[in-house]
């Protein structure tokens, strides 16, 4: 085990992972729940960009998307996200792009999540909003959306999960994470292969594991009772 902690960088490659997360997480969050709102809102065109970017997206493979918005995006329509005359310009850009395309594949799980969550709000408390004259965004904001987001804990967790695993994707766009580690780990020492892949999925399962089981408890704990 010393061997590959003295001859790979490890620690830096996990916290890339946990930053990737972080970052993702956040984004896909706010994507998602504006999506959500755009999907069950009063307003048809926004009804059908939201069902046509979830569609779309959740159809969509991951690599396919995080390679667009480097190749694409980055090295094509020269859109920049660091610095052009930083030193570590390319190894930035890359992270923050496989930020935004973790960001905006998971978006469309995080609407679905929610929206599943919304649909859990009985009619009759959000036409008793109404009637008490609060408008649809008010509606939403203080009748609808706290329970929704109560009842989309389980589910929203899946999705984080989910997320967090599929980090391991943006080493296809070069970006120095824990697939990248296993990767050189495997090439360089073949000898210790069974020590990487222990390492590797002993480190998914601590990160996921207590995640899963703790967001399942506040599930329950704060669900709404009918």
């Amino acid at each position: 085990m010393g061997e590959l902690f003295a001859q790979f960088d490890v620690w830096s490659a996990f916290g890339q992972t946990l930053y990737l997360a972080f970052f993702s997480a956040i984004g896909a969050l706010i994507i998602g729940t504006i999506l959500a709102i755009m999907r069950v809102g009063p307003v048809g065109i926004f009804n059908k960009a939201g069902a046509a970017y979830v569609n779309l997206v959740r159809n969509t493979p991951l690599t396919l998307i995080i390679t667009f918005c480097l190749i694409a995006l980055h090295y094509q329509l020269k859109i920049y996200l660091a610095p052009e005359d930083s030193p570590t310009s390319i190894v930035d850009n890359g992270v923050r792009w496989a930020i935004v395309g973790l960001t905006v594949y998971h978006a469309a799980f995080v609407c679905e999540a929610l929206r599943s969550g919304i649909n859990t709000v009985p009619t009759g408390q959000a036409e008793a909003a109404r009637s008490i004259g609060l408008t649809f965004t008010q509606s939403l904001r203080e009748v609808v959306l706290p329970q929704a987001f109560r009842g989309a804990i389980a589910p929203m967790a899946s999705v984080l999960i989910a997320l967090i695993k599929n980090t391991t994707v943006a080493y296809a766009i070069g970006v120095a994470e824990t697939a990248a580690f296993m990767r050189d780990g495997l090439e360089f020492r073949p000898d210790l292969s069974f020590l990487i892949f222990v390492l590797v999925a002993g480190f998914f399962v601590l990160l996921t594991m207590p995640l899963g089981i703790a967001l399942t408890h506040l599930s329950q704990r704060l669900a709404v009772k009918r």
